[in-house]
Parts: C-alpha cells; sequence; structure tokens
C-alpha cells in the first residue's frame, strides 16, 4: 500500500544542532526506505512560525494518510499543539533516542515526546507514538503502522480502598495549612507545569503564594558579600572545581541561592516552584540549578519551571521518606537492556550522590553558565510520585525502581533505574496515559503510605510500575 506522510521536524537551536541535522536525516532515509513518501520541508523548524509555515506547506501538497510530527529534539508543546489542532488526518510524533555517552544531553528528544504527549492529551487528541532508532531493526513496519488512526486506550488510574498508615496521615498533618511559593510563571508551552491552586487547598490543605521573578533577581542583588562568601566557603567544601566555571556567574548564583533563603523564610512556603529559564540566564545571568539543588537538600523542596505540582508531589516524598527528594525527567528508556534514565540539569540534593563518585561543579550545557551539581545517584530502592492532571482527570501516579550503578549517562544528574515492570511497558504506560515529564522520587518504598494519601484525598491511583 502506497502511503504519503507529512511531516514536520521539530527541534530547538540550544541543542546539538548538527547531531540533530544528522538523526533528521537518518529518519527520513528509513521513511523512504519504508516505502512512504513524504511531503513538507526537511529543514528543522525551531519556533512558531515556521511551524506555521510548514503546515502550509503540507496541507498544499495534496492528501496525506499522516501528519508526521519527527521530534528531533527536545520542543515545549506549543508547535506540537497548532500542528495537531489543524491535522485533518491522523497525527503520530517519532522521536529518536540518543547514546547515553556521558556527556551533554544532545538531544533529549523523548522528554520532548512525553510534553507533547501529555499536551495532546489534554487537549483530547488521539495520536500515535512511536521511540525508535532510524537504522532500528524492523522500523519500516511500525513507521507504515503509525498511519493506522490512533484510538484512546482506557486510562490505568484505578480508585484504591481506604487504609490505615500512620506515615501517611503524618504527612498530611505537616501538609495541612502551609504553601508552596512558585517564582514566575512557567515557561509557554509547558501545560505540565499548569496547577489549580483551588484544587491544592482542597486536597492538601494547602496555598500557593507568588512571587514575580524580577522580585528575585533584585534579592539576588542585594545580597550582602559577605553571605555570599560564607556560602561559597561552605560549597567549596563539597563540590569539586568550583574555581574553574565563570566566578561572576557563580557568585550571582550564589546570590540566587540567598534569595531563595529569603523568600522561603519570608513565605514561611514549605516549598518552591520556581522559573529557571530563560530569564535566568538572559536576564540575570547564571543557572538556577545548584542553588535549587542547594535548597532541596535544606528539605525545601524546589522544583524547576515552577512546576507546583512537581513541588508539592517532592514534598510528599520527602514527608514520607524523612529526607530530601528530587524531581526529574525521564529521557531515555532502553527495552534491550530494561533500563531507563531519569536526569535533569544539575539541581540533585547532595544527599543522593552515589558515594562512590565525587560532586562536581559544572555549567549548564545550553546555556553555558553555572551552577550546576554534576554526579550520578547513588544505586538503591526508589519511589517515584506526581500529582498528575494528565487526560484532565487528577490523580496520583507512583510507581517502584531501583537505581543500578551504572556509568553516568548523561551531564548533570542522572541515575539509570530499572522499574518494577519492563521498561517497555513502563514506557507504554506513560505515553497513552499523557503524563508529565517531571517525576518526583525518593529513595526508600513508600507506595503503600501514597496509596493511603489517595484513598484519603478520594484520588484514583495510576500505578507505573
Amino acid at each position: 500500500m502506497s502511503l504519503t506522510y507529512g511531516v514536520a521536524v521539530l527541534a530547538r537551536p540550544t541543542f546539538d544542532v548538527p547531531f540533530a541535522e544528522d538523526m533528521k536525516n537518518r529518519a527520513f532515509a528509513a521513511l523512504e526506505a519504508a516505502g512512504i513518501r513524504t511531503v513538507g520541508p526537511r529543514e528543522l523548524l525551531f519556533d512558531r512560525a515556521a511551524a506555521e509555515q510548514a503546515i502550509a506547506q503540507i496541507q498544499g501538497a495534496g492528501p496525506i494518510d499522516l501528519l508526521l510530527i519527527l521530534q528531533i529534539t527536545f520542543t515545549d508543546a506549543t508547535m506540537t499543539v497548532k500542528l495537531a489542532r489543524e491535522a485533518t488526518t491522523p497525527i503520530a510524533i517519532w522521536a529518536v533516542p540518543e547514546p547515553r555517552s556521558g556527556g551533554r544531553l544532545r538531544l533529549n528528544a523523548y522528554c520532548g515526546l512525553n510534553l507533547a504527549a501529555h499536551a495532546l492529551g489534554r487537549a483530547g487528541v488521539p495520536h500515535g507514538w512511536l521511540y525508535a532508532d532510524p537504522d532500528a531493526p524492523g522500523l519500516a513496519e511500525d513507521l507504515r503502522a503509525l498511519a493506522k488512526p490512533a484510538s484512546v486506550v482506557p486510562t490505568r488510574a484505578r480508585s484504591v480502598a481506604s487504609s490505615q498508615d500512620a506515615k501517611a496521615d503524618r504527612a498530611l498533618d505537616s501538609l495541612a495549612g502551609s504553601s508552596i511559593t512558585v517564582v514566575g510563571k512557567h515557561p509557554d508551552g509547558f501545560d505540565t507545569c499548569e496547577y489549580d491552586g483551588d484544587l491544592l487547598l482542597k486536597l492538601a490543605g494547602m496555598k500557593v503564594e507568588t512571587v514575580q521573578l524580577g522580585q528575585l533577581f533584585d534579592k539576588a542583588r542585594g545580597i550582602d558579600a559577605t553571605r555570599v562568601g560564607g556560602v561559597k566557603a561552605s560549597v567549596q567544601t563539597e563540590l569539586d572545581g568550583l574555581d574553574g566555571v565563570n566566578q561572576e556567574q557563580l557568585d550571582k548564583s550564589f546570590r540566587v541561592f540567598c534569595a531563595l533563603e529569603d523568600v522561603q523564610r519570608e513565605s514561611g512556603a514549605k516549598g518552591l516552584a520556581v522559573r529557571c529559564w530563560p530569564e535566568m540566564f538572559t536576564e540575570y545571568g547564571c543557572a538556577a540549578c545548584g542553588p535549587m539543588a542547594m535548597m532541596n537538600q535544606k528539605s525545601v523542596p524546589s522544583a524547576c519551571e515552577a512546576d507546583v505540582n512537581g513541588s508539592i508531589s517532592q514534598l510528599m516524598l520527602q514527608e514520607l521518606a524523612g529526607e530530601p527528594a528530587w524531581m526529574a525527567d525521564l529521557v531515555d528508556i532502553t527495552p534491550a537492556d530494561d533500563t531507563a534514565v531519569l536526569w535533569h540539569c544539575g539541581l540533585a540534593p547532595l544527599s543522593m550522590r552515589d558515594p562512590e563518585t565525587r560532586a562536581e561543579a559544572t555549567i549548564h550545557t545550553n546555556r553555558k553558565m553555572p551552577l550546576l551539581h554534576q554526579f550520578p545517584i547513588k544505586p538503591g530502592r526508589i519511589t517515584l510520585a506526581r500529582l498528575s492532571q494528565s487526560r484532565n482527570q487528577t490523580k496520583l501516579m507512583i510507581a517502584g525502581a531501583e537505581v543500578i550503578r551504572a556509568p553516568m549517562a548523561f551531564t548533570g544528574c542522572s541515575g539509570t533505574v530499572r522499574f518494577d515492570r519492563p521498561a517497555a511497558e513502563v514506557g507504554r504506560t506513560i505515553m497513552e496515559e499523557g503524563l508529565e515529564h517531571h517525576f518526583a522520587l525518593a529513595y526508600g518504598d513508600h507506595r503503600p503510605a501514597l496509596r493511603a494519601i489517595a484513598a484519603r484525598w478520594n484520588l484514583p491511583v495510576l500505578e507505573l510500575a
């Protein structure tokens, strides 16, 4: 059967563009090898205007069997939703993996696929998806199968019976009457970071306070130099390589940490959610990752990209574990060895460091500014959790996994994990459910207590693993 796909190639210029170009060319070669004719521009689309031109070109090329979005690097979901809403044919997304090289995350396409699946799920748009290397065996059949109309799979979220759990009760008592302070607003196209303040008040008795990003910058600029010096002296004993990064930008990072301390103290917030880019780089001049890692270590969960639900998910796990939690992206799933990689730029608390390694100071791989933490997280049993709004249904996602000792997958903070269910099944559930791209995690098995919390909140539970 002859097939014609309209193809739009989404990418961001802050990632490895030459590598993205190579992967894009290999993807088109794979489509041709599968006997699929393609229409539309073959260049990388970096912004909404380019995406709009691409859809106009595809629409003018005649009938197509599928609109295929090639997720070559991470992007927000703005362009994907725009393309999907104008599509008159089935739609699918193909994201490409990259090697776990120990270097920078060059594409981060899986996370882009995750973000897009969530946005389309919230918008009620059925779509196919594929995460595969262009040279993967049997790919032609998978590519041709994408043309079949996608259907919405019934959600796996289920109600749970109420049970007695003292840990759950203590955690809920600690949340009641407290607050999360959100600094700035989540980036455009990050539907995953939206929140409902009224719902959080109803569920957990927690309020959300707001602080403008400019207020944080003003606080940071006004921090006393002696206080900044004291922070640097303390961090010098914990992180290797501080002298090797730009010292002016490092000073700004420590000022941001002090400013976050002040925001938290003044608001009395139990957790923070911070718009960490792009203005932190473009307007102030440093990375927020390291400062937020330091707040995480102080047991003030700090979620990047102003993810309020991410912060409360961290807070729940922290209260159950009695130690700092972390929020990470899932950036790769490899069924061949049944492993996955949890990663974020560099905001893991130092208490999660693998004791066989040293923690290093480093720079953001895309923006080239400090301060970031860099280390693999330690082996051991972990629990993942997320207060989720996927498919517009409030639920609690939980999962169990084991961090295994492995070479560091990517720069920043990362951990190689094996879920309690096969990796391929976990990946399929994430995409079909349209889960958010941020997962909170803490060491230990806290699933019974999380189920009890969900029951008290009258929320269904999605058992990812």
